[in-house]
Order: C-alpha cells, then structure tokens, then sequence
C-alpha cells in the first residue's frame, strides 16, 4: 500500500527546479569534486546529522576523527561520529532497496549505542518534547509489516526519487522502527536513495542545512503526523534538496584539465563519429582553441583517429 501524500503544484515545481540544477550541475561537471572537497562534505554531513540528535562534537573534532587521531569528548559521542564514518563510507556499495541493508547499517551506526543495533523494536515507544508527547509511534507488532510495506512501495511505486526519497525519511520517523538511532537512519537512508540515480548527492551536505532549519524540520514531521500524511514533509526537503544543490552552483567552478576533459568525453562519445563543434557543445566554458589543442593532443597519443582537415574534421575515439 501506497503511503499516503499529496503530490500538489509547490512539490511538482520544487521536483521541477531540482532537476534543472542536478542537469545544470552535470553539464558543468560540478560532481565531479576534487577528493579533497569531497571528505570536507562528507564530515560536514556526519557532523551535521549527529548534531541534530544533541551530538556536541565540533567540525575540527569530526574531521580529526575522520583522521583517525584522538580526540577529547564524551565517550558516547565520539563512538557515534566512528560508527557515522564507517556506516558512510559503505553507502556507494548498498542497495536502497533492500531492507537486509537498512537493518546492517543501523547495526553499524548504533555498534557499541544499544543493546541490540540493527534489531526492530518490539515495544511501543513515544517521542517526548520537553513534558509533551510529541509523536506516539505505531505498536511494536506493526514495525515489521510497515517496513515491508515502505521498501515495496520504494522499490515499486512510479512517482519520481526525488519524492519517494522524502516520504521514505519522513515514514522512518513515524514507524521508528528502533528504539534509537532513527533520524540519523531517515538522512542515511534518503541519501542513499537518491545517490543511486544521482551520484552528486554521495558528498552533497543537506544535512548542514536540514541543521540551520532544525525547528522547521521538526515542525513539517510535526505537521505530517498531524495532517495524516507526508505531504509538508515533502515539501521542507525538497526545498531542502533545492536550496543544497543551489549553493552547490554558486560556490564551486570545477576547472577539468585536457586529460580530464578527453577521459569524460570518451565516456560520451564512446566509438561515435563527433566533430570540434560537438565537443564545443559538451564543454561549453573552453575556447575554439583549446578545443583544438584538446583534440591535436589526443590524435598525437593515438586515443583519438582523425577524418579529413580544418573545419570538417571527425573524430573517433580508439
């Protein structure tokens, strides 16, 4: 069974803006981010989801974690940034579809947190905001059948990732199928989801601003309990998603060197006939020139065979 949501017109627009900035983003390879920027984002991600759930661990003290040197703090928040690294170092290797996995890695991030990581809850539990009930979850007998029902739906249903990766995270939270560790798991879980058909988002940080909108991301879970359905929850993420792969754009200008640029184009191009213009097209910030000097350097390495003269060269790549 389906869950249930509202794709109204701000998630259609919203899902609409995003897959012109992830087009954009592609076209100008910003994915493709030096190793150095991807390990920042990466700790920026665990330092901002674990900090959601009262981590109190700095950026400086993550990134020396990462580092493998040794750091002053509680005990308890030192071995979640650990379990944080190993659990997202594993994601390029996991399936989002697959429940086996949801379970493993929760066993990986809550190692040495709870009795019994990686097991479903069997008893009832509720989530208390100062001296109020905020969110009762579903009986512990509903746990497992409710997740079978959300990886079929995830693995199934035709509306687009980018909505199905939102309504994944937002029933995480409402079923809570553990006694701990369950919000960290909905971020995990919905980056992985959408890294699968779109790469970028393995380092893209929308945890760091999910944490600068912290009360609101509390208040559209609140508001999706509330309404029955996760339709505002959707709607803050998206937004979320949005505003991350916004700053993405502005921010970062990847400069691709001739090698760089001659690999990614064999990778377009692969045996097909193209000419200086079709490669102009496909790297529209460099020169007729440098086009030119790309291409002469290529043919003189043999990687790329060259037809006729001047302006009605073709190209193959070897």
């Amino acid at each position: 069974m389906k869950p249930p949501y509202l794709v109204n017109d701000r998630i259609l627009n919203l899902v609409v803006s995003i897959s012109e900035k992830i087009g954009a983003i592609n076209t100008a390879y910003l994915y493709k981010q030096p190793a150095e920027l991807r390990k920042k984002n990466r700790i920026k991600t665990i330092q901002s989801s674990l900090g959601i759930e009262g981590n109190t661990l700095t950026l400086e003290q993550v990134t020396a974690l990462f580092e493998n040197k040794k750091v002053l703090g509680p005990q308890k928040e030192i071995i979640e940034v650990k379990n944080a690294i190993v659990a997202y170092e594993k994601l390029s290797k996991l399936d989002p579809f697959k429940q086996n996995a949801f379970l493993k890695v929760h066993q990986i991030l809550m190692k040495e947190l709870l009795d019994h990581p990686g097991r479903l809850r069997a008893k009832a539990v509720g989530i208390v905001k100062g001296t109020q009930l905020a969110h009762l979850a579903p009986p512990g007998g509903q746990v497992k059948p409710l997740l079978n029902n959300l990886f079929s739906y995830l693995k199934k249903d035709k509306d687009p990732i980018l909505i199905k990766s939102c309504v994944f995270h937002y029933e995480i939270e409402f079923i809570h199928p553990f006694l701990d560790g369950n919000g960290r798991m909905g971020r995990l879980w919905q980056t992985l989801i959408l890294m699968k058909e779109y790469p970028l988002f393995e380092f893209l940080p929308i945890e760091t601003l999910i944490r600068k909108e912290q009360k609101k991301y509390y208040n559209s879970l609140s508001r999706s309990d509330k309404s029955g359905n996760s339709t505002p929850f959707i709607e803050f993420m998206l937004d979320i998603i949005n505003r991350s792969l916004e700053e993405l754009l502005k921010g970062h200008n990847i400069h691709l060197d001739s090698r760089e640029r001659i690999a990614l184009a064999s990778t377009h191009f692969k045996k097909k006939l193209f000419t200086r213009k079709d490669y102009l097209r496909h790297f529209k910030n460099i020169s007729t020139a440098t086009a030119s000097r790309d291409l002469k350097q290529a043919v003189d390495k043999e990687i790329i065979r060259k037809k006729g003269e001047n302006n009605q060269a073709e190209y193959r790549f070897l």
